[in-house]
């Protein structure tokens, strides 16, 4: 059964007799139940009279074993004879802080303040045992039989037996004895000011009101080593830890602080005390295998070792470790040769240090024969300098009465060491009891006495303590009668600055949390030195990461991610199944960009703006339209002017032959009017080409519909001749032609071409083309065109010239089979055909045509009509008057 256990069943039922039996008599009962489970604790002990005494309780001796199997693993007979130098270290901060304390005039003037410390030797039970031992005021806490009998006659009496109760304990160096101490004496009010108890369940004021502790709360390093990596922007890492409540704290606090910030885990290893070889083994293959280059640990520090020498033996040199305040201070890793390539660059969260001024002096200054008292030093003594000191105890003072044997004590004066020469002296000597470089725990306990004497100081000042007038009824403490929970009352409101200079309150149980950053880095010696390269103040962090030696033993931060970032032009797209760490960089659709590294999203350009070639930036579109330079325009121009200079050829032709029956036939007139409006069709089309401005799109759209209208005007007044001459030949209708005579055929064309006129006139003048930029069709360009601001007018324009060319082609369908030899209505027919062809093709064409391509399908159907009307009505009679000029007579012309 685990003592946990026990103390549930046993200890919770026990206090009851503090209610029953009385504060004495009650802690010697349960006192008594603890003795007889777990036998006779540490009797070693220092301590100091005063008017108010403050206990302390250290674990200053230890089973060596126990560092490697856990201190609560161990049966409780196993010998306690390691002497742990560092908590010597702490007990005289104690000791230093309380003569310094005695010796200031201006706190707790007129109180001597005297200590009871008392050894636990890092075991639970017996740390309970020495905590109620300096709470009841006795000096033989498992002294049953005398004690027993001499508690219940003091008490009547209002006395205590043995020693003085402490009113306020300094101690509980681990979290799980805080808890126990803090639940169990609670029940009376005794203040508990731990030193190194971190865990983040002590915070809560409702369970723990009487704990105050000087070392932050552990969730403070698990955010401050959060804010590192997404600083250095390591979104990969990996995780070990110890499987206790510090381990399994600091990992959900950390994983709760890079929650949504872009930091995943690879891994969480998790390590036991018990199993630590195979757990180390089993962490080392997956760190080895991980592709995570960033490592957080959470372990002590023996822990921590068995995995460096499992890294070690593979060779696992590339890693960045991050480190808890629980190994990255320590020597024993510092000095290691064996780990040094491993744990090179170690980059950590330690608890803050700081300078106790004269400090260094009292620690060189300690000799037994000064302290003759001091079973502690005596036992480093022995051990230092392999000789034992005089035996000076007549040299006792009262206020250094309390000691007591020991069996390491017994078993160094068996072995008869020799005597010292008095030239012994810590003097000179470079040593880890001596070592205040870096003050870190020891500051705290030195903070912890200075909380205690400020609290007794507020406790025991009484603003009219002299005055004659004061009432005899006010109450004012005596440093004598100082109770527990008036000092925890004073203890709340501890509001002070320290001998540093530095503010000191308590924020409920905890302090304002500081911590240094520090960074291991090589010497040319071989070992590794701790630099300090940064502080964390609470929330801020301050690093000086020029300082800083990584891993790598360069200067570049290390990189740590599962997917490199994504850069400028792309965007994150998330592996199903996977962390959001892990991800593919999908580029950006045209029209898009990213411009920053990482993006998740990408974003549209504005629509006046178009994507660069890398999606990076937006840039303006570019104007777009139909030029001369490119080779759509030059196409288009080219057949442009190839067919006005065709024209021009015909024109000459006709004009060379006009007298020749060929030309005169169907008035000669109408022929030249044709070919002059069929080359001005032609040039419109080239003002289609080019920049667009305000004139240019008003005018290709009167060039285009008047010189269209002109064209089939003259086809449809020559497909009227044709009708009406051979209508003259019938009897009865030879004074049609008078009526239709040139005059009339030059007035029906002219008449036909002024209400286009008047229709472009009426379109231009109320709403006409405007040039605009089309931001319609997506692309880097944008087209500059001429918008049709009325619909109504443009396609009453076309529609006019659809009227007149359908008009034109059913009457020279008509006309067709009349019995002339050379009958100029087919070749009317033909053409019409083709011109209706065109412009019935080339309204789809036109709507679903992108861009400049509108404008260019336009001037193709211009062209394409125009040679069409061009080549089926004067290829013919060109070839005739050329090339067959016999036929080229009215004879023939008129031959049925």
């Amino acid at each position: 059964m685990s003592w946990f256990h026990w103390l549930l069943t046993q200890w919770v039922p026990s206090l009851l007799l503090l209610n029953v039996l009385g504060r004495q008599t009650g802690l010697h009962v349960v006192k008594a139940i603890l003795c007889s489970r777990w036998g006779t604790p540490s009797n070693k002990g220092l301590s100091q009279d005063g008017d108010v005494i403050i206990g302390g309780l250290l674990s200053l001796f230890y089973i060596p074993s126990a560092i490697e199997q856990g201190f609560t693993r161990l049966p409780h007979y196993k010998p306690c004879n390691g002497l742990d130098l560092l908590t010597l270290k702490y007990m005289y901060a104690m000791t230093f802080a309380v003569d310094e304390i005695n010796r200031n005039t201006t706190l707790l003037p007129g109180v001597k303040l005297g200590y009871r410390i008392l050894d636990s030797c890092s075991r639970y039970p017996w740390a309970m045992q020495a905590a109620l031992s300096l709470v009841g005021g006795d000096t033989n806490s498992c002294n049953l039989t005398t004690s027993m009998s001499q508690s219940a006659a003091h008490e009547q009496l209002g006395e205590t037996t043995g020693g003085q109760p402490v009113p306020l304990l300094i101690g509980a160096s681990t979290s799980s004895t805080a808890i126990i101490q803090s639940r169990i004496l609670g029940p009376l009010s005794v203040p508990i000011i731990s030193y190194l108890a971190s865990c983040p369940c002590l915070s809560d004021r409702l369970k723990f009101p009487n704990f105050f502790r000087t070392i932050p709360s552990d969730t403070y390093q698990a955010r401050a080593i959060a804010r590192l990596a997404i600083r250095f922007n390591w979104t990969w890492i990996g995780a070990v830890i110890v499987n206790n409540d510090y381990g399994q704290g600091a990992i959900q606090t950390f994983q709760k602080e890079i929650r949504g910030k872009g930091v995943c885990l690879d891994f969480i290893e998790t390590v036991h005390r018990e199993t630590i070889v195979s757990d180390a083994r089993r962490a080392a293959i997956t760190i080895q295998a991980s592709t995570a280059r960033v490592i957080l640990i959470f372990c002590w520090y023996t822990d921590v070792k068995k995995l460096f020498l499992e890294l070690a033996k593979r060779n696992v040199t590339d890693r960045q470790f991050l480190a808890s305040e629980a190994w990255s201070t320590s020597s024993d890793l510092l000095q290691d040769l064996t780990i040094s390539e491993v744990a090179n660059g170690v980059l950590g969260v330690a608890i803050r240090s700081s300078t106790i001024p004269g400090f260094e002096n009292y620690l060189k200054n300690l000799h037994p024969n000064h302290r003759p008292n001091d079973e502690f030093l005596r036992y480093f003594w022995e051990k230092e300098f392999s000789c034992s000191p005089e035996a000076t105890q007549s040299h006792a003072t009262p206020s250094s009465s309390y000691s007591s044997s020991s069996p390491e004590k017994r078993s160094l004066q068996k072995n008869s060491l020799p005597t010292c020469n008095g030239t012994e002296s810590l003097e000179g000597m470079q040593h880890v009891l001596t070592d205040t470089s870096q003050l870190r725990v020891a500051y705290n306990v030195y903070l912890a006495v200075y909380a205690a004497a400020h609290a007794l100081h507020s406790l025991l000042s009484c603003p009219n303590r002299d005055s004659p007038l004061r009432n005899n009824s006010s109450t004012c403490s005596s440093a004598k009668h100082v109770t527990p929970i008036e000092l925890l009352q004073h203890l709340n409101k501890v509001n002070v600055t320290t001998p540093q200079g530095e503010m000191f309150y308590f924020q409920g149980a905890d302090i304002p949390a500081m911590y240094d950053l520090v960074n291991w880095q090589t010497t040319p010696e071989g070992p590794l030195k701790l630099v300090l390269i940064g502080r964390v103040d609470e929330f801020d962090l301050h690093l000086n990461e020029s300082a800083i030696q990584w891993s790598t033993g360069s200067n570049q931060v290390p990189i740590s991610v599962c997917s490199e970032s994504c850069p400028p032009g792309t965007r994150k797209a998330n592996r199903k199944g996977e962390p959001v760490c892990c991800f593919d960089c999908i580029p950006c659709a045209e029209g898009e960009i990213s411009n920053k590294t990482g993006s998740l999203h990408c974003e549209r350009c504005p629509s006046e703006f178009w994507s660069n070639a890398n999606q990076t930036a937006c840039i303006p579109r570019q104007l777009d339209f139909l030029s001369f330079n490119e080779t759509l325009g030059i196409t288009l121009t080219t057949a442009a002017v190839s067919g006005a200079i065709l024209t021009t050829a015909v024109f000459v032709v006709f004009l060379s032959y006009r007298q020749t029956p060929m030309v005169r036939a169907n008035n000669s007139e109408l022929s030249f009017l044709l070919l002059l409006s069929l080359k001005l069709c032609f040039l419109c089309s080239l003002v289609f080409i080019g920049r667009p401005s305000v004139w240019s799109c008003q005018f290709q759209q009167a060039a285009f519909g008047i010189s269209f209208v002109l064209s089939v005007s003259c086809l449809l007044v020559k497909t009227i001749v044709v009708l009406a001459v051979f209508r003259s030949a019938r009897p009865g209708a030879e004074a049609l032609m008078k009526w239709f005579g040139p005059g009339q055929q030059r007035g029906s064309v002219f008449l036909f071409t002024c209400i286009q006129v008047i229709i472009c006139v009426i379109w231009l003048s109320l709403n006409p083309p405007v040039p605009r930029s089309d931001l319609g069709f997506q692309g880097s360009k944008v087209t500059l065109e001429c918008a049709m601001t009325s619909v109504v007018g443009f396609s009453l324009v076309l529609g006019y010239i659809g009227l007149l060319a359908c008009t034109c082609l059913i009457l020279a369908f008509l006309a067709r089979k009349l019995p002339d030899n050379f009958n100029e209505a087919k070749l009317i027919t033909f053409s019409m055909l083709i011109f209706c062809a065109v412009w019935v093709a080339f309204v789809p064409a036109y709507v679903s045509s992108p861009g400049k391509y509108v404008v260019a399908v336009e001037i193709f159907a211009i062209l394409a009509s125009s040679y069409g009307l061009l080549f089926c009505i004067f290829a013919p009679k060109c070839f005739i008057i050329l090339l067959r000029p016999e036929k080229n007579t009215k004879k023939h012309l008129m031959a049925r």
